[in-house]
């Protein structure tokens, strides 16, 4: 089984978030896959079922962001899977607002929610697909990121969540490096 984790923080205040970019790529991918995401356990909302001949379950920690590893590495130890059977998706203040880039392996660039997953599976080594948010040129960066996306860069945003959900299923099929070269960049 592959596990599709998209980081956000729960809530309706944080639904439209910029760093939420991951639960509306888990969101976007329920629906692609046709994968109901209304059950409860593992400190998370779920969904199990099939893409192609890959079972995967979609996962949207309930932690808060902060705390994503401790759903992460719950759901790992139950199962019995291992960083290699991982995919996260986040956003990333460090990409330009609607770029994607698929990674294999990293640190987690100040970005908590994935500092709490590499900590909680103990190692760097765990496939990802960022979504850039950009970065704030005088704001706070705790308040950028919890901020909304403006009405200008929302359509740039739509594209990229599709585009981070079909490298998130690529990745579900072909190796790492043509996901790469497919998406990386690409906005």
């Amino acid at each position: 089984m592959k596990l599709l984790v998209g980081l956000g923080n729960p809530g309706k205040q944080y639904e439209a978030t910029r760093h939420n970019v991951g639960f509306m790529v888990a969101d976007l991918l329920a629906e692609s896959l046709n994968i109901d995401l209304s059950r409860s356990g593992w400190k998370s909302v779920y969904g199990k079922g099939r893409a192609g001949d890959q079972d995967v379950m979609i996962v949207k920690p309930q932690t808060y962001m902060n705390l994503s590893g401790e759903a992460v590495g719950e759901i790992c130890r139950y199962f019995n899977l291992t960083h290699e059977d991982v995919i996260v998706i986040y956003d990333d203040m460090d990409l330009p607002v609607g770029k994607i880039r698929v990674r294999a392996k990293g640190s987690a660039g100040g970005h908590r929610g994935m500092q709490s997953v590499i900590d909680h599976l103990g190692t760097e080594a765990i496939t990802r697909v960022k979504v850039g948010i950009g970065r704030p040129e005088a704001q706070d960066p705790v308040d950028y990121v919890m901020g909304m996306f403006p009405e200008d860069e929302w359509k740039t945003m739509k594209e990229a969540i599709d585009g981070a959900a079909r490298a998130a299923v690529s990745l579900l099929f072909h190796p790492i490096d043509q996901v790469m070269n497919e998406f990386n960049g690409q906005s």
